[in-house]
This record gives C-alpha cells, sequence and structure tokens, in this order.
C-alpha cells in the first residue's frame, strides 16, 4: 500500500481509520449549526452556472482557473468549460470523457488537466481543442502548474514531471519515496526565483531547479511524533504560498513553518496549528484553516497567532481566500462566509448550493469565484455601499 484514501474531512478520515482499524466509534465533534447575526455586508451574486457533474461525490481536486477574461473549470467525466469571467457566459466547451482528477492549470495558451489514468491532457485556451496528452507514472491529484514553456505535473506515488508545454515531452523527473500511510492528495507546487517548490508527505519542503529539476534544498517542517502510524502522519498536503521570498507550508497534524526560498532556512514552526485545508496570505498575515474547520490568523514574521474564529467549527471549510479586507471560504452545505480580517468576526454569508464547496475560492479583480461539488460555479462581490 502506498497511501491511504480518505474521505473530504479531517474528522472524517480519524473517525473512519478509528472504525476500520480499533473497531471504536467516530467520535469527532458534529459541525456547528449556523446562528443568525446581523450582517454588515451585502453580498452579490453576479453570476451561477453549472458546470457538468462537479466532482461526482469523489474526493479529487477541480478547481476552477482564470485567465484574462476566461474562468475554465472542468468536472470528473471530463467536460472542460471556458465561460466569460465577467457575465458567465459560455465561450467553448470540450466533452472530452476524460477521468478528470486535478486542475485545471491555465498558462499562455493552454488549459492542462490531470487525470485518474495517469494522463495529462492539454487544450487550447482560445478554442478549447485538444493539443497533446501523454501518461505519466500514477494518478494526477495535484493541480498542474504551468510556467513560460514548462508544465509541472506531480503523481501520487511522488514523483514530479516537467513537460514541454509545446508537446508534452519529457524534460526530466524527480521521485521521492512515499510513506505507507499518508493522505490522499498532493498540494500543488509554486514556481519562484526558478525554482519549483513542493511539500512532501515526509514532513520534507524541497526546492528543485526548474530547467532541469536538480535538488537545490530540502528544509524539515513537520517531524513525525507518536507510536501508531496515524499519529505520525505529517503530510504537507497543502499548496505552499510564497510572499517576499519566503515560503509558508502547513502539516497535516504537526504545525505550521516559514523557510527562507534562498537556501530553505527555517525561519519559525508554529506546531500548535496545522493544516489540510490551505492557507492564504496578504500584505502581513496569514489565514489559515485548521483540521477542526477553525480559521486562524497568522503573523508571518513570526508565527504567532493572533485571532482564531472557532463559531464555523467542524463545518469542513474551504482553504481561506483573501478579498479586500474579507477572508472568504466555503462550507460543506454550500455556504460562503465573509469574516472580518481584523479580528475574524462573521460580517455576511450567501448559500449557491446545498452541497459541498471544497475548492479554495478564486479572487480576481475584486470578484470572488467559487466552485462546489455539483459543478456549480458563481461569482460573488460584496456591494458597494
Amino acid at each position: 500500500m502506498t497511501a491511504c484514501t480518505v474521505l473530504q474531512s479531517t474528522g472524517e478520515l480519524i473517525g473512519d481509520l478509528a472504525d476500520s482499524i480499533a473497531g471504536g466509534e467516530d467520535n469527532t465533534a458534529p459541525p456547528n449549526e449556523l446562528t443568525e447575526y446581523q450582517a454588515e455586508i451585502k453580498i452579490e451574486k453576479l453570476w451561477k452556472e453549472s458546470v457538468g457533474d462537479g466532482s461526482d461525490e469523489l474526493f479529487i481536486n477541480l478547481v476552477p482557473a482564470v485567465s484574462g477574461d476566461k474562468i475554465i473549470a472542468a468536472d470528473r467525466k471530463g467536460l472542460i468549460v471556458a465561460m466569460d469571467r465577467n457575465d458567465g457566459d459560455l465561450l467553448w466547451e470540450n466533452d472530452s470523457q476524460l477521468p478528470v482528477a486535478a486542475g485545471p492549470g491555465v498558462g499562455g495558451d493552454l488549459v492542462v488537466v490531470g487525470c485518474s489514468d495517469a494522463q495529462v491532457v492539454a487544450f487550447s485556451l482560445e478554442r478549447g481543442e485538444l493539443l497533446w496528452r501523454v501518461t505519466v507514472s500514477s494518478e494526477v491529484l495535484s493541480v498542474p502548474v504551468l510556467y513560460q514553456d514548462t508544465v509541472i505535473v506531480r503523481t501520487v506515488d511522488g514523483k514530479m514531471f516537467a513537460l514541454n508545454a509545446d508537446d508534452g515531452g519529457e524534460l526530466w523527473s524527480y521521485e521521492r519515496n512515499v510513506p505507507i500511510l499518508s493522505i490522499r492528495g498532493e498540494g500543488t507546487p509554486v514556481i519562484d526565483n526558478g525554482m519549483v517548490i513542493a511539500g512532501y508527505a515526509n514532513g520534507k519542503l524541497i526546492a528543485l531547479q526548474l530547467t532541469d529539476g536538480k535538488h537545490i534544498w530540502e528544509a524539515s517542517i513537520a517531524i513525525p511524533k507518536g507510536r501508531s502510524e496515524i499519529e505520525r502522519l505529517v503530510d504537507l498536503g497543502v499548496n505552499p504560498v510564497v510572499n517576499d521570498d519566503v515560503i509558508y507550508i502547513s502539516s497535516y497534524q504537526s504545525g505550521t513553518g516559514a523557510v527562507f526560498a534562498l537556501d530553505g532556512d527555517v525561519l519559525w514552526r508554529n506546531e500548535d496549528i496545522s493544516s489540510s485545508a490551505g492557507m492564504a496570505y496578504d500584505w502581513r498575515y496569514l489565514y489559515l484553516t485548521d483540521s477542526v474547520s477553525d480559521i486562524w490568523q497568522i503573523d508571518q514574521r513570526s508565527g504567532r497567532a493572533l485571532w482564531k474564529q472557532k463559531e464555523l467549527h467542524e463545518r469542513r471549510l474551504t482553504a481561506p481566500a483573501v478579498y479586500q479586507n474579507y477572508v472568504v471560504v466555503g462550507d460543506f452545505e454550500g455556504y460562503v462566509h465573509w469574516l472580518a480580517d481584523d479580528d475574524g468576526r462573521q460580517l455576511g454569508r450567501i448559500r449557491i448550493t446545498d452541497e459541498a464547496i471544497t475548492a479554495q475560492p478564486v479572487v480576481v479583480d475584486d470578484i470572488v469565484y467559487v466552485y462546489a461539488t455539483d459543478g456549480t460555479l458563481s461569482a460573488l462581490r460584496v456591494q458597494a455601499e
């Protein structure tokens, strides 16, 4: 066994493993019920459209991507669509019939998706026609990253591939062993100053040279602790973020850290706050959804927690998105919540569907794009006073 299939929330994972291994009952806390409060903002729904079947109730990594005036999204059954991001009008669609598991990633004139059958497939951003497809070593659950003439792809067996954007030809590959037990899914790498930076299931953050895949440095972010394999899970499964030459990354259950991008020197660790959902940042702070769906604001310079929002506890929140002076998250019942960035209080919410939202909201030009697991894609913004 090279990896462990998990459910959509950390609480579900622990309960499911406890039931299967020890025969116990799931004693995780139930999701908080939503309570009424005096909304301080009014949220406007600009448009709402449907993208096929969405994730089809599978734990995969479908997220919308924006390029210029287009927003591109995919469903599990291979429907790839491009819409006008201002009004939701359909520009093109390709019913590829592919088992899409990750993406799309967008760059240049390409839209690239990863598939459960180990295919990586590229389409034209302008018209949607298929341009090339290649087979890699295993399932792709990480969103492909496009940078100039290179496509970076991660697979669930611990490998990373750099492909030629023109034809999909392999430029280089890198392999890392996968622990016996790990969380299903891979964080999307980031590219910074000619380096490909990615977190791994062993708690290591690594940097590779973009041009040839050579190892530059690695940093130990999370150190396994405990006696059981479950207690020792330290996967760096969230997307790293980079701000002012510092990389921020969080582990499944062993804390959050900051690393200097030039040499991998660890600047700080906060072992008390962990995430398998993800994080966002603004000019000074990090915003993170932890394993029980509490939201934290963390000082980028020290790693110190400044506030914690607990009213949405266990609502299986997405990674946060930063929007103006707000922090935006989606939940398991299709609600999108706006929080104040100064203290985390709830300012407003809107429901776009009755199904879960698991993808991190995307913010472009003061519009928030939200994609739900049933294929609902919606554009939202706060109405001006």
